[in-house]
């Protein structure tokens, strides 16, 4: 991401606000995947959340079960709705590929959504990095829209945005030779609850470090 990609991320998601949380509120697959990680945790585990959003439910939801959780966004809004809303955690503004980060550090890793305005080199580079932060055993998260397309200019919720993404096969590749192994992964099809919105495909992948 260059500095003009983290402006127009940041412009996209300060604009969204608290609209995209109510979006993406009842995607049942979100919250499948944060039992699976909970399921995985230990008590007092240390997360990081990539591109936190609002702190819901992401980070509200591993807070509230005693985690120690730190979510970090490009969006100065997002990142101010998420301290308000979810005290329990901290929250920073920053991009995550600037955020320090010591090889295993950290218990898990959240990834939602997060890579989209990210180009593939970058996109490698920042999960290859993330799973390098984990501590042996420890766990990632990953959801994405699994589509085979490379700086595509496209509309989401009224927003432009540019959009990078890889198709299921690359992207569980692209996780492997992260040092990540795939331990469940789950394909759905969600219509954000907006009324520009339209049904986009879900991946979620679920994965441990070796």
């Amino acid at each position: 991401m260059t500095d003009d990609d983290g402006r127009r991320a940041a412009r996209v998601f300060d604009a969204l606000g608290p609209s995209y949380e109510t979006a993406f509120a009842h995607s049942e697959a979100h919250r499948r995947s944060l039992e699976w990680l909970l399921g995985r945790l230990t008590p007092g585990s240390r997360v990081l959340d990539v591109g936190s959003g609002t702190g819901r439910p992401t980070a509200e939801t591993l807070a509230r079960a005693g985690h120690e959780v730190l979510g970090v966004d490009v969006s100065p809004v997002m990142v101010e709705l998420a301290a308000r809303q979810v005290p329990e955690a901290e929250f920073r503004c920053l991009d995550a590929r600037e955020l320090p980060l010591a090889e295993g550090s950290l218990d898990a890793v959240c990834v939602y959504f997060s890579l989209l305005q990210l180009d593939r080199a970058h996109q490698a580079a920042l999960v290859g990095r993330l799973a390098r932060a984990l501590r042996p055993g420890g766990s990632l998260v990953l959801a994405t829209v699994p589509l085979d397309v490379e700086g595509v200019d496209a509309v989401f919720m009224g927003q432009p945005v540019r959009v990078t993404s890889f198709a299921d096969e690359a992207l569980v590749d692209l996780v492997t030779r992260a040092g990540l192994t795939v331990l469940a992964e789950e394909n759905v099809l969600f219509t954000p609850d907006h009324p520009q919105a339209v049904p986009e495909p879900h991946l979620f992948l679920h994965c441990g470090r070796r």
